[in-house]
């Protein structure tokens, strides 16, 4: 479904450089879960935008499918993100004064839906990540765990083929961080979709099915062998 080949990326210029990622290949394949791990600093994050189209490579090329995510404009980027991607942040990025359903249904409002299938969907959503009777409160009103699972079921609303997770139980207690851990597994086996997460978590890395560990942006492979 995804495949990488020889990516990098330099932030800065002339002595104030820094090579964030350096000729990284892999693949992964569709209904997947992957976490890429790795210190702070080794370029993750960056990968992960990359993959996801919201930051460009200087060098690569990167694939969902047959679409050319280094070679398509950003209005081709932002209309691929909303047909095919789902996003889970560690700071949930939900919207105080929406409720639960209307935070849920973003996505959908954003891609033309109608206002009540958006907010049928949304609440189809709520309850497949056990949020049912929480629809109507605001993010003020709910607990970390809960916020987080909002979050979950906007990125799950339009059924995406790929979701991204960028430190998704960083900001949780170890209880509600296997919850969210547990949700998306659960998630994944369901609805067949492709999972990467971006963790420094080890008990979260494990818990997928591949790992892809980075150093000073670069891929390790099997025996601590960078490539």
């Amino acid at each position: 479904m995804i495949r990488v080949n020889g990516v990098s990326k330099t932030f800065g210029s002339g002595e104030a450089a820094t090579r964030a990622l350096r000729g990284i290949s892999f693949e992964i394949a569709q209904g997947e879960t992957v976490a890429i791990t790795g210190p702070s600093g080794c370029g993750k994050t960056t990968l992960l935008h990359i993959l996801a189209g919201i930051e460009r490579m200087d060098e690569g090329e990167v694939w969902l499918g047959d679409s050319p995510i280094h070679q398509l404009s950003e209005n081709k980027l932002s209309e691929l993100r909303l047909r095919k991607m789902g996003f889970v942040f560690q700071s949930y990025h939900l919207v105080p004064v929406l409720r639960a359903w209307e935070n849920a249904a973003v996505p959908l409002l954003a891609a033309g839906i109608s206002q009540k299938e958006a907010k049928e969907r949304a609440l189809e959503a709520l309850g497949q990540v056990g949020l049912a009777n929480w629809a109507n409160h605001y993010p003020g009103q709910l607990s970390g765990g809960q916020n987080q699972r909002v979050a979950i079921a906007r990125a799950i609303v339009g059924k995406p083929e790929l979701l991204w997770a960028d430190e998704p139980t960083g900001a949780l207690d170890t209880d509600t961080a296997e919850q969210i851990v547990g949700l998306l597994e659960m998630l994944n086996r369901h609805l067949g979709t492709t999972l990467v997460i971006v963790t420094h978590d080890p008990r979260l890395a494990r818990r997928a099915e591949r790992t892809l560990r980075m150093v000073n942006g670069r891929l390790l492979h099997e025996g601590g062998k960078e490539s």
